[in-house]
């Protein structure tokens, strides 16, 4: 038994394996709400044989997407639509997370596919209007970006109560987990970094009061969210920028994270900067940041997920063995192969047909014989002549 397609249990929740189907934004709801789209794409994975599925960002505030066709859990109507696929991802034996998010000063943005800038006057051509964005100080993202209205302490009080409530609406349909995203320049990282958190008030300044919000938003999350279900964060592990985020600030925001109750550290980087995330200049190479998931799980004592360029069944097996993380995050090698957990079961060989779907185990072990044979005979593996 490899370490990857070993169950792992967090509080009364235990994992069939190790894979993690990591929140993609797919920009593809209208008013927010789920619809077959998501029930498909998310629910491929749960075939394709993951341990768990998390959706993509779901808004706890309407101005708080990122863009018009995110995902959002700010109203009961939205947890009723999100429902069937959470419960499609279950009967496939999958664990079904959300992550709850807010896009702050990212928000209003376009979908990639127009530009993945500001929402602009093309946009608003195609009904795509822009939104009064908001973040813990007035720094807007870049030139050309809208700069957010700094808010208030009402807003902060009001965005916790928020968090907690959409953490409610995930139990009543039944998630298993949820995840909070304090990562990639969205509005809880913000406060966290000094890059963007230019306050002076108690949700500002030092390390402590940068942590202040994104902390008594885990903390109210913690009190609301069922203590026999798992919370995971995930973080920005570095900025990445002269003067941002660093990773001792990090060690230093999940050893707090640990004493309110988190379970997990989803350890991503970088994204407050108008590059994004997935755009940041720099050398990526296979688990670039997995340095950061090891070191905050053995200094914080916390466990983490790894994520990042992950690309075969191999390296994640070599990641857990290494102590790198507990969990890896599959994201764009998923969409590539959906079927990526059975195939990396497959090539580190502990995989047979009776753990797919029936529905395809049968047709697949049927033909095993035929592959076989046309692997090793060379005549069978050239086309007949016509």
């Amino acid at each position: 038994m490899t370490m990857l397609f070993s169950p792992y249990k967090l509080r009364n929740l235990t994992f069939k394996n190790r894979v993690v189907i990591a929140p993609m934004c797919t920009y593809s709801a209208e008013g927010g709400l789920a619809s077959n789209w998501h029930l498909v794409h998310l629910g491929k994975f749960a075939l394709g044989g993951a341990g768990a599925v998390m959706t993509e960002a779901a808004a706890v505030q309407e101005r708080g997407k990122i863009t018009h066709g995110d995902l959002g859990i700010w109203s009961g109507a939205h947890a009723a639509a999100l429902k069937p696929t959470i419960e499609f991802i279950q009967s496939h034996g999958a664990k079904a997370g959300v992550q709850l998010a807010h896009a702050g000063r990212k928000a209003s943005m376009q979908r990639p596919w127009f530009g993945n800038g500001p929402v602009g006057d093309a946009d608003a051509a195609r009904g795509d209007l822009p939104w009064r964005v908001v973040g813990p100080s007035a720094e807007a993202l870049d030139d050309g970006w809208l700069t957010p209205a700094e808010m208030s302490e009402g807003d902060i009080f009001q965005l916790i109560k928020d968090f907690s409530a959409a953490a409610r609406r995930c139990n009543d349909i039944g998630c298993d987990f949820i995840e909070l995203h304090c990562a990639h320049g969205y509005l809880l990282q913000t406060f966290l970094s000094p890059l963007s958190n230019k306050r002076t008030d108690t949700w500002g300044g030092d390390l402590a009061r940068r942590m202040a919000a994104p902390l008594a938003v885990a903390k109210s999350v913690r009190s609301t969210w069922p203590k026999e279900k798992p919370l995971f964060v995930r973080i920005s592990s570095v900025d990445g920028v002269e003067g941002g985020w660093t990773l001792d600030e990090s060690v230093a925001f999940a050893s707090e994270l640990k004493k309110i109750g988190v379970d997990i550290v989803d350890c991503s980087s970088m994204g407050n900067t108008s590059q994004g995330a997935t755009a940041a200049p720099g050398k990526r190479g296979v688990g670039f940041q997995t340095p950061y998931s090891a070191r905050i799980r053995v200094e914080a004592d916390i466990p983490t997920m790894a994520v990042g360029l992950i690309l075969t069944g191999e390296v994640a097996e070599q990641t857990l063995q290494e102590g790198r993380a507990d969990l890896i995050a599959v994201g764009r090698e998923a969409l590539k192969d959906p079927f990526w957990a059975h195939h990396a079961a497959e090539e580190l060989g502990v995989d047979t047909f009776d753990n797919w779907p029936e529905q395809y185990g049968w047709w697949l072990d049927k033909r095993r014989g035929a592959v076989k044979g046309i692997a090793t005979d060379p005549e069978l593996a050239a086309l007949p002549k016509l």
